[in-house]
C-alpha cells in the first residue's frame, strides 16, 4: 500500500535510507523536508514495514524527483513501480508537465525503470555524487 507520509514513518524512511545510499538522508533532513509545501513524500508499506519511499517537490507545472528507494532484500518485486505510479497520479492532479529527476550514472536498473516512463536522458552532471564519486546522469519526462 502507497500513502502520504506521516511524522510517524520518519524512523521507517531513515532505515530505508541507511540501507539504500551511500550518503543516507539525516532524520532531521528528512523531519524538515516532511514540512516542506512544495514537497510530496509517499511511503510504500509491505509485509508489516516500510518497504520504500519516494519524495518529489512540485513547482509551477514541474516535478523533480528527490528520492526514491526500495529496501534492498525487497527488491526485484516491481514495488518501485508503485511508488512511479503514484508520482505520476499526484503530477497529473496538479497539472504537471514534465518531471526531472538525476540518477547515478552505474544505475541501469533506475535508468530502465525510468525509461519505461517515457523519461529520456538529457545530460551529465560530473562528480555529482560522493562516496564513491560519479557521474549523474539527468532524465526528464515531458508526456506525463
Amino acid at each position: 500500500m502507497v500513502r502520504e507520509m506521516t511524522p510517524e514513518d520518519v524512523l521507517g524512511v531513515l532505515e530505508i535510507e541507511m540501507q539504500c545510499f551511500s550518503d543516507p538522508w539525516s532524520y532531521e533532513m528528512i523531519k524538515k523536508g516532511l514540512e516542506s509545501r512544495l514537497d510530496t513524500w509517499l511511503v510504500l508499506w509491505e509485509e508489516g514495514t516500510a518497504a520504500g519511499y519516494c519524495v518529489f517537490r512540485t513547482i509551477a507545472d514541474e516535478c523533480e524527483l528527490l528520492r526514491i528507494a526500495i529496501l534492498p532484500q525487497l527488491r526485484g518485486r516491481g514495488l518501485s513501480k508503485k511508488l512511479m505510479d503514484q508520482m505520476v497520479f499526484y503530477s497529473r492532479q496538479k497539472e504537471i508537465k514534465s518531471i526531472f529527476l538525476e540518477v547515478r550514472e552505474s544505475n541501469e536498473r533506475a535508468r530502465n525503470l525510468y525509461k519505461s516512463y517515457g523519461f529520456v536522458e538529457e545530460g551529465i552532471r560530473k562528480h555529482y555524487y560522493l562516496n564513491p564519486s560519479e557521474n549523474a546522469v539527468l532524465m526528464v519526462c515531458h508526456h506525463i
